[in-house]
């Protein structure tokens, strides 16, 4: 399957994604978390999945379908693998933006270093790279990389793109329990992320079947803790939990409002506070959501935190 969509995107608004990889799983990476379950065919070497005419038409098709209401706001390669494989992918988006829509990649970030991948990326308007970890040796236990290539020519391919790319640019961090949470991983990637200069960080965790049983989100409280964390190192951060729809501000529904925003970010008690007297409610909603189990409350540098409470 080609297309499929548009979803909704939190990130993205509506989104219709392109799988512009075969359909057994091809990628570089053989990730303990992903959904897809386990890399069938493991490569770092770029190749022709689809003519570009067959994937673009496909899209087209596909649009001619959807009815005015279900136009996207993007089109998104989001892979069956790794997009950046494709070696028609450059020309690719240069078709797709004929159309009028916005152009988004996913991507794990591992052939970044290579400028003809540096330069199909961009063509695109929206870019996620991701960056579980700046050590190595959690690298390889997370993301299980092929073997032809190396951590330290893809961190400074972050470097180099992020200066030259001109579209919106953001990174994408899979927080696992017992792989990268520790205090100081947390601090390192942060400390990495923030020489990208993102529009935004993302802080995701595990949230459907992953390739290893074993695998399992970090607690709540560690959640608050790198959210911190990021926001120290002057990131713009948000949480990546799997809820989409997610509608922040003060609606005068203080119930809504409260799960919409610890679905994106902690939320600290002055802000809690300050968010109930907006939504002209008081502390007893505060004290239902927690008794609920949708809540729970954090402590991180002193401060209290409000952050949202997983069931796996």
């Amino acid at each position: 399957m080609i297309a499929f969509g548009p979803i909704s995107s939190r990130r993205l608004g509506l989104s219709l994604g392109i799988n512009n990889i075969v359909s057994h799983k091809v990628c570089s990476y053989n990730c303990v978390y992903c959904q897809v379950g386990n890399t069938k065919h493991k490569s770092a070497e770029r190749q022709i999945f689809y003519e570009p005419s067959i994937l673009v038409n496909t899209i087209k098709d596909h649009l001619k379908k959807l009815n005015s209401n279900h136009i996207p706001d993007y089109l998104t390669f989001v892979a069956n693998g790794e997009p950046t494989l494709d070696i028609n992918l450059g020309k690719e988006i240069r078709l797709l933006k004929k159309l009028n829509i916005p152009v988004a990649v996913i991507s794990n970030a591992s052939l970044i270093h290579h400028p003809e991948v540096q330069e199909d990326l961009m063509e695109a308007d929206w870019i996620s790279l991701k960056v579980d970890t700046v050590s190595e040796s959690a690298w390889e236990r997370i993301n299980r990389p092929v073997r032809e290539i190396d951590l330290n020519e893809i961190l400074q391919g972050l470097i180099v793109f992020s200066a030259l790319y001109k579209g919106e640019l953001h990174t994408e961090t899979m927080l696992i329990k017992d792989y990268n949470d520790s205090h100081g991983q947390l601090k390192d990637t942060a400390s990495f992320i923030s020489l990208l200069k993102p529009q935004k960080a993302y802080l995701s965790i595990p949230t459907r079947p992953p390739a290893l049983k074993e695998v399992k989100a970090v607690p709540e409280e560690k959640i608050a803790e790198a959210w911190q964390i990021y926001q120290q190192e002057g990131i713009n951060t948000e949480l990546l939990t799997g809820f989409e729809e997610t509608n922040t501000g003060f609606t005068g529904n203080a119930f809504e409002d409260i799960l919409n925003i610890t679905a994106v970010h902690p939320l600290r008690d002055d802000t809690m506070n300050e968010l109930l007297k907006q939504d002209k409610a008081d502390n007893n909603v505060v004290k239902s959501l927690i008794k609920q189990g949708l809540i729970k409350k954090s402590t991180y540098n002193g401060k209290t935190y409000y952050v949202r409470k997983y069931h796996f």
